[in-house]
């Protein structure tokens, strides 16, 4: 298995992991491996290359995910993000929004991986970093035995490095989006079947993970890696515990007031480039979860940051309002 020791991701989310989510989960974990937003194949080729695939360097490791069922396209895709400096392309092949849905990818393609096989293969051959896929389980009234067997082993033997899967069903017929987040039950016991049986395969678990203690026990069930998704956007703070207890790092506080002023500086270069100060603040407000002050800080940035002409002044005058030696009851 020559696929990178990721043994901790953050999971691409449409309208959150974008380059300034990014931007600064990397100022708290150094090693665990992030994701970008879904772009769909035609945007990357013919959309604005520099606002849909540009990042900031501290980002890496980072991966592309993209969207798409067209092996040309996606390959085409893929070469111009690996020109980007990505250093893995992965296809989407869980999403079940209905604009993915109607343009025939994402979770969908569980029914095809012959098609999702070719994507791979199409891409394999016109990039040098690795190519990756992230899936659902199954979707709809498919066996989730048979339906993820089939998609792995397509994709493998096509030449995938690592296959991430949503231990969860995507129910394209009847549920929102939103829904398919929630309701499907979880099956992780699928996923480690899965990686039982392809034991020199990278395989990584995905899908209703909260803390770093559950990423722990997946890791001691025999997944190679463990994805988070809405915890680490919503409860940021825990990614500064990560490089210690997932990569054999010294242990170390972090150095918040720091952090606060890296983040104050990259978003005053954001605001000159032509941005809002909401757009880097948006992804901060769940920092200090659990700490006195962390109410108020969320007001702050939801309120001041948002306000015309905000200035990165604001970030630091919400964390005035933090006590970092206490914890908070309801504050």
């Amino acid at each position: 298995m020559t696929y990178p020791p990721h043994r901790l991701a953050v999971a691409p989310m449409m309208d959150w992991t974008d380059r300034h989510c990014r931007f600064f989960h990397r100022l708290l974990t150094r090693r665990a491996l992030l994701y970008t937003e879904m772009v769909v194949a035609d945007a990357a080729i013919h959309g604005a290359r520099a606002r849909l695939l540009g990042f900031d360097a501290v980002e890496h490791p980072v991966a592309l995910q993209l969207g798409g069922s067209e092996p040309a396209k996606l390959a085409e895709a893929a070469a111009i993000g690996e020109g980007f400096g990505y250093g893995e392309i992965n296809l989407n092949v869980g999403c079940p929004s209905d604009r993915v849905q109607s343009g025939t990818f994402g979770a969908c393609l569980m029914r095809t991986p012959d098609l999702v096989a070719e994507c791979v293969a199409a891409m394999k051959g016109r990039v040098s970093v690795p190519v990756t896929v992230k899936c659902r389980i199954g979707v709809d009234e498919q066996d989730v035995e048979a339906a993820l067997d089939r998609l792995a082993d397509a994709v493998f033997a096509a030449g995938a490095d690592a296959l991430w899967v949503h231990a969860r069903k995507a129910w394209l017929e009847g549920l929102s989006p939103k829904e398919n987040r929630d309701i499907p039950p979880l099956d992780y016991g699928r996923v480690y079947r899965l990686k039982t049986r392809l034991s020199g395969r990278f395989v990584g678990i995905n899908g209703g993970i909260r803390t770093l203690d559950e990423a722990a026990a997946h890791l001691a069930q025999g997944v190679d890696g463990v994805m988070l998704g809405r915890a680490a956007y919503h409860e940021p703070g825990l990614l500064a515990e990560v490089d210690a207890r997932f990569y054999g790092e010294p242990a170390r506080a972090p150095d918040w007031a720091d952090i606060i002023e890296r983040m104050a500086e990259y978003s005053a270069r954001h605001i000159a480039a032509g941005g809002r100060l909401a757009h880097v603040t948006r992804h901060m407000t769940g920092l200090f979860h659990g700490l006195a002050g962390a109410r108020r800080w969320r007001q702050v940035l939801s309120t001041e940051a948002a306000r015309p002409g905000a200035g990165p002044q604001v970030l630091r005058d919400a964390f005035a309002h933090v006590r970092l030696d206490q914890r908070r009851d309801a504050a």
